[in-house]
């Protein structure tokens, strides 16, 4: 019999869970550990940002999904790794304290033989003085964070209705952030509702981000092939931001949020602020904060972590300059090279480098993306990671024969504006591979006939149709195998 722990419920881990129990038979155990008790999807949290889903509509509870597919779970914080055991335990084993009301500040130590690291982010707010929602910034990072965020969007609209002009600043809120599609989607959704009551006159809406130019979102940016031409993402981009009346302002590293106003460096190292009445700004990402130990209790954190808490894998780590990056720097199976049965996926493993070009400001500020890791491609790592495992415990062999680089498997994104079946559009686009290969595509880095931007209501009805495939999906219902990542 073997035991597989998966750290974290959210797409990766989730994903991870139910395909080890399909996979594996009930002689194996599958244990989630997560804090959280319900499961989100989380690409919906826009649209509870608007006001247009509930927050009930985009989670659902998982102890009885776990239940139904035999999987243990428990509602605790990974405290700490312990790879090779102690004193008192011959295997590897995590430290879990207990946030379950039933055993809230328990803790056990629960042993493994196998390990998935699928935490994913923390919200590094902190990173940035003032951000967050309970200081001077909104966030849609959560479907209660998108709650509150509706409730503050709400004051803003009343007082559009009542001759009051707003301006709303909506991007990234720190030089190295990520998930800039998630804000951009957020920003569109903004304008429809606005545009929607007819106020287009009484707000100003700003884009704010650390890109060096507009569509690169964290991967460099693309070209997509649109309507029979070739476009930069910069100009697929644009031209969406000027349809629906948004300004911007790029190449901005946010440093401090007070109420009301946001600080700024740029590239060109000016410190600068822009007032607003609104605001959305999306946090950096780190690791959960885990520490490791090896057997004598000693501190191996360094070994099984990078510095920002995102764990290390079969990936090139040399920090290679910029002009050296290679496809092949990119992990395949997510395998841990410290400890062979443990393996990360999501974002909670370790990226070799990012994908778009580092940049510092004049004071030697990095303002650029990290590399986006969320949606598609951690569903599809946690996918492999399970079935990999499973391969081992089946067979009793170390080979992988499943791969997920992101320097080869493409990923779709669907950005929407407004909701409802005849009202609102999507842009749509797919890039392939994830990870622009300049070796293989010398001309566009990626496969121009796979990378592709589309602007219509289908992509809305696809938007919509994907919410509900894919939380029927995570409940494991019938057939949910057969639903692609």
């Amino acid at each position: 019999m073997a035991r597989v722990i998966v750290l974290g419920a959210g797409i990766s881990g989730h994903t991870a869970a139910l395909y080890l129990r399909k996979k594996l038979n009930k002689s194996h155990e599958v244990i989630v550990v997560s804090p959280n008790s319900n499961y989100q999807w989380v690409p919906s949290n826009i649209w509870v940002g608007v006001g247009l889903m509930k927050p009930e509509d985009v989670i659902f509870k998982l102890k009885p999904v776990y239940d139904r597919q035999g999987i243990q779970y428990k509602q605790a914080l990974g405290m700490s790794i312990h790879p090779e055991g102690d004193d008192k335990n011959e295997t590897g084993f995590v430290r879990i304290k207990y946030v379950d009301p039933e055993k809230q500040g328990q803790e056990e130590d629960v042993a493994y033989d196998y390990l998935v690291n699928g935490t994913g982010p923390t919200l590094n707010f902190a990173a940035t003085e003032g951000l967050g929602p309970d200081k001077h910034s909104n966030s849609v990072c959560t479907y209660d964070h998108a709650a509150h965020a509706w409730d503050k969007l709400k004051i803003s609209l009343e007082k559009m209705e009542n001759g009051e002009h707003q301006t709303f600043l909506i991007g990234t809120g720190h030089g190295l952030a990520t998930c800039q599609g998630a804000a951009f989607e957020y920003a569109l959704n903004i304008a429809f509702e606005i545009n929607k009551r007819k106020l287009q006159k009484m707000a100003d809406i700003i884009w704010i981000t650390n890109e060096y130019e507009l569509g690169d979102f964290g991967m460099g940016g693309a070209y997509v092939k649109r309507g029979g031409y070739i476009t930069p993402t910069k100009v697929f981009t644009e031209s969406v931001l000027a349809e629906y009346g948004i300004s911007w302002i790029k190449r901005a590293g946010v440093y401090k949020v007070e109420e009301g106003v946001a600080y700024y460096e740029n590239l060109d190292g000016e410190k600068k602020e822009q007032k607003f009445d609104f605001s959305m700004l999306i946090p950096g990402f780190k690791g959960a904060n885990m520490k490791a130990f090896d057997k004598k209790g000693e501190d191996i954190t360094s070994k099984v972590f990078v510095a920002n808490g995102m764990m290390k894998v079969d990936a090139d780590y040399s920090g290679k300059p910029y002009d050296e990056w290679k496809v092949s720097d990119w992990p395949e199976i997510y395998q841990s090279p410290a400890y062979d049965n443990m393996y990360a996926s999501g974002i909670a493993f370790a990226p070799p480098h990012g994908m778009s070009k580092p940049m510092k400001s004049k004071n030697g500020t990095p303002i650029f993306p990290t590399p986006p890791r969320t949606g598609m491609p951690s569903g599809v790592i946690g996918k492999i990671v399970a079935e990999n495992i499973a391969y081992r415990i089946k067979t009793g062999r170390d080979g992988h024969p499943h791969k997920a680089s992101m320097a080869k498997q493409g990923a779709a994104c669907i950005v929407s504006a407004g909701y409802g079946p005849l009202s609102g559009q999507a842009a749509t686009m797919t890039v392939s591979p994830i990870v622009p290969d300049w070796e293989k595509y010398p001309k566009y880095g990626r496969d121009i006939n796979k990378t592709v931007g589309v602007i219509g209501l289908a992509g809305h009805w696809m938007k919509l149709f994907m919410h509900y495939m894919f939380i029927y999906k995570a409940k494991a219902k019938l057939g949910w195998s057969l639903i692609p990542e």
